[in-house]
C-alpha cells in the first residue's frame, strides 16, 4: 500500500455549510475512509491511503472543493465565529460583521490571518502572522497585530482599521512582507515600523488607537454537550482520539438540513459546535448522540489540552499525562495544556510540554527528554515563554507538569478564603431570602446557586445572598466565573444539559 497522504480543506472561518460537508463526505466514503478529523486551524483533515487518492481528489474536483494535498501553503483564516452568542456576549461584533469580513477575503492567504473578538479566549488572538482584534470601545474598528512569520516578534500598530478594509490590508501585508522577504521573513530582527511605513494609511480609513488593545485573561468555557443559550440549544462534540466517524457526520449534516440549521462551526480545539437547536429539535440530537455513541461529558482536564495536528506521539504523550492528572486528581480550570513534538509547530498554551532530542548526531535527534514552558503570565495570547522545568525524562514528566500547575495557581491565586462578613449572613436577611422565589444559574452548565442553602461544603452558609459572594465565585459543577450567572425565577428554572 501507498504512504497514506493528508488531504486538507479549508472552511474560512471555521464556518461550515452542512450541505457541503455532506457531500464531501460521501466523496470520502466512496474510497472507503471511516473517519476524518478537525485541525487547530478550524480545517478539515482527511487521511487517505496513497492509493485512494486519485479517486478522491476527483471526487472533490467535481465538487468543485478547492483542497491541499500533503502541504499548508494556504492556512486556513481562523477566526472566534464559533463562539459567538454562545460563549460571547455584550459585544458588537456580530454573525453580520465576521461574514461581511470573509465575503471580502477574495485571496487565498500564504500567511495564517486570525480575527478574533476581544472578548473571548476560546479561540486564540496571536497565532497568526496578521492577527486582527476587535476593538473594545470603537465598533467596527480592530487593533492589528503582526507576528513575523517564522519567529515571535510581535508588533502593535498603533493605528486602527475600519472592518471593511481587513481583507485589503491583510493582502497588501502579506504581499509586502513577501516582497521584502530578508527583512520581514524568518527574521528575529524584523521591525514593525518599517513595515507599516510601507503601507500607506491614507489609502484605508484608520482612526488612532487611543491606548494599546486590552487582551483577555484565558477563560476556557466546558465546550461540549448539549446547552440552552438563550432561547435556544447548542450542541459541543469532542473526541477523545480526534476522529469523527463519517457516518456520524453524514447524519448530523442531515439533521442539520432538516431542521433548518444553515451552518456548523469546527474550533481550535478539533472539536464541532451546531447552534440555534430549537427545543422541539432537541430530542432528535440526543438520539443522533445515543445512535453513535458520542460520549458528551468528558472530564474537564480533557478538554484542557492541545496536541499539533496529525501527531499520534502527542496524543499519546496526552494521554500518558492525563492518567497522572487524574491518579493526583489535580484541578486544570484555567489553564491551557500544549504538546509540541516538531519544530515550528504552533500550539496554543500557557504550559507547554515540548519534546527535543537530548543529544543530535548526523541531524539524527536521539534520547528524548521533554522541557516544560510557561507563557508569561500563563496566558497563552502572550508569546513569552519561561523554562520551568528542563531535560526532563518522561517518566518524571506527569509529577513536573503538576508542578508547573500548582505554580499556575500560586501565580494567580484564583481561590482566596471568603471573608468572615460573607460566611456570616443575619437573620433577618436569612428570613427574606426563605420567602422568595429568585435563584442564579449558570449559563454553561445551568447548576444553580441558591441563596437559601448557600453552598456549606465550600464554607458558604445558608441564606448568603448571591451579590454577596466574591468575585472569585464560580460554578461548582463547571466552574463558570460569577458573571456567567443569570437570576431567574424558580418556577420558570431551566434543566440541566444532558
Amino acid at each position: 500500500m501507498e504512504k497514506e497522504v493528508t488531504i486538507k480543506i479549508n472552511f474560512l472561518g471555521g464556518i461550515i455549510s452542512p450541505g457541503e460537508l455532506y457531500n464531501i463526505l460521501v466523496a470520502v466514503r466512496k474510497v472507503k475512509i471511516d473517519q476524518v478529523c478537525f485541525g487547530l486551524r478550524q480545517q478539515l483533515l482527511i487521511h487517505v491511503p496513497g492509493d485512494s487518492v486519485d479517486l478522491l481528489t476527483q471526487h472533490l474536483q467535481l465538487l468543485g472543493v478547492s483542497y491541499e494535498m500533503g502541504k499548508d501553503n494556504f492556512p486556513n483564516i481562523i477566526s472566534s465565529y464559533p463562539a459567538e452568542e454562545v460563549f460571547i456576549t455584550n459585544t458588537w461584533l456580530s454573525e453580520g460583521v465576521y461574514k461581511d469580513i470573509f465575503d471580502l477575503m477574495d485571496f487565498q492567504p500564504k500567511l495564517k490571518i486570525n480575527i478574533s473578538d476581544s472578548n473571548q479566549s476560546f479561540t486564540p488572538i496571536l497565532t497568526g502572522n496578521i492577527n486582527w482584534v476587535a476593538s473594545l470601545q470603537a465598533q467596527h474598528f480592530w487593533h492589528l497585530f503582526i507576528r513575523f512569520p517564522k519567529t515571535n516578534v510581535i508588533y502593535e500598530w498603533k493605528e486602527m482599521v475600519y472592518t471593511n478594509e481587513l481583507a485589503r490590508m491583510s493582502e497588501h501585508i502579506e504581499e509586502l512582507i513577501f516582497l521584502h522577504k530578508e527583512q520581514f521573513y524568518d527574521n528575529a530582527f524584523a521591525k514593525g515600523d518599517d513595515l507599516l511605513k510601507l503601507i500607506r494609511s491614507e489609502n484605508y480609513i484608520t482612526k488612532t488607537a487611543d491606548m494599546p488593545a486590552k487582551l483577555p485573561a484565558f477563560n476556557l468555557p466546558y465546550y461540549e454537550g448539549l446547552n440552552r443559550y438563550q432561547d435556544k440549544f447548542w450542541l459541543g462534540v469532542y473526541r477523545r482520539d480526534e476522529m469523527y466517524p463519517v457516518s456520524f457526520l453524514q447524519e448530523l449534516c442531515q439533521l442539520c438540513l432538516q431542521t433548518k440549521i444553515g451552518q456548523l462551526c469546527s474550533t481550535p480545539w478539533k472539536t464541532i459546535i451546531i447552534k440555534n437547536i430549537e427545543e422541539k429539535d432537541r430530542v432528535y440530537w440526543n438520539s443522533l448522540l445515543a445512535k453513535h455513541q458520542i460520549n458528551v461529558r468528558h472530564a474537564a482536564n480533557e478538554l484542557n489540552f492541545q496536541v499539533e495536528d496529525n501527531c499520534k506521539e502527542g496524543l499519546d504523550l496526552k494521554n500518558y499525562l492525563l492518567k497522572g492528572l487524574h491518579f493526583d486528581d489535580t484541578r486544570t480550570f484555567g489553564i491551557c495544556i500544549g504538546i509540541k513534538t516538531r519544530k515550528k509547530s504552533e500550539v496554543f498554551s500557557s504550559i507547554l510540554v515540548r519534546k527535543r532530542p537530548s543529544i543530535t548526531i548526523a541531524g539524527i535527534g536521539l534520547f528524548p527528554v521533554y522541557d516544560i514552558l510557561c507563557s508569561k503570565n500563563f496566558n497563552p495570547n502572550e508569546r513569552t515563554g519561561t523554562i520551568f522545568s528542563k531535560g526532563n525524562f518522561k517518566f518524571l514528566l506527569a509529577e513536573q507538569l503538576r508542578r508547573a500547575i500548582i505554580s499556575f495557581y500560586n501565580y494567580h491565586q484564583t481561590l482566596p478564603s471568603l471573608s468572615p462578613q460573607i460566611l456570616i449572613a443575619k437573620n433577618e436577611t436569612a428570613e427574606k431570602i426563605l420567602k422568595a422565589s429568585w435563584l442564579h444559574q449558570c449559563n454553561h452548565c445551568l447548576s444553580v446557586y441558591d441563596d437559601k442553602t448557600g453552598e456549606p461544603e465550600n464554607g458558604i452558609l445558608p441564606g448568603t445572598l448571591f451579590e454577596n459572594l466574591p468575585a472569585t465565585y464560580c460554578c461548582e459543577l463547571c466552574e463558570a466565573p460569577k458573571e456567567d450567572f443569570v437570576k431567574v425565577d424558580s418556577s420558570k428554572l431551566l434543566s440541566q444539559p444532558v
